[in-house]
């Protein structure tokens, strides 16, 4: 954990083609109510993978946000329909704090 109470799970997944994968993240600061999840790509850039705003979730097209991205909840991202190209690390975020030294790693085809 962190001093910013940002929380991130699984820490590692393992997948086949055409399955899901599911991660979940949570924090605990007070009063602030958005999550954003990312993508680390091969060449290390981070590509927003979508977001959430209270209990309304904005993912970028192969994803799924959904959940709560307040104090104590939980905002899930699925990832439907894995690909080759679905392998990397994936990041939660919740600022003011930035990203979390959490992460989950997706292991497609293993």
């Amino acid at each position: 954990s962190n001093s910013c109470g940002v929380h991130q799970r699984p820490a590692a997944l393992y997948k086949n083609q055409g399955e899901s994968a599911k991660m979940e993240c949570s924090h605990s600061i007070s009063g602030y109510n958005v999550i954003l999840w990312y993508k680390q790509s091969n060449y290390r850039e981070l590509v927003l993978s979508g977001y959430m705003i209270g209990t309304s979730g904005f993912p970028e097209a192969g994803f799924e946000i959904e959940g709560d991205a307040n104090a104590g909840g939980t905002s899930t991202l699925t990832i439907n329909q894995l690909t080759p190209n679905s392998s990397a690390v994936y990041y939660c975020a919740a600022n003011p704090c930035g990203l979390t030294r959490h992460s989950t790693s997706v292991n497609y085809g293993v």
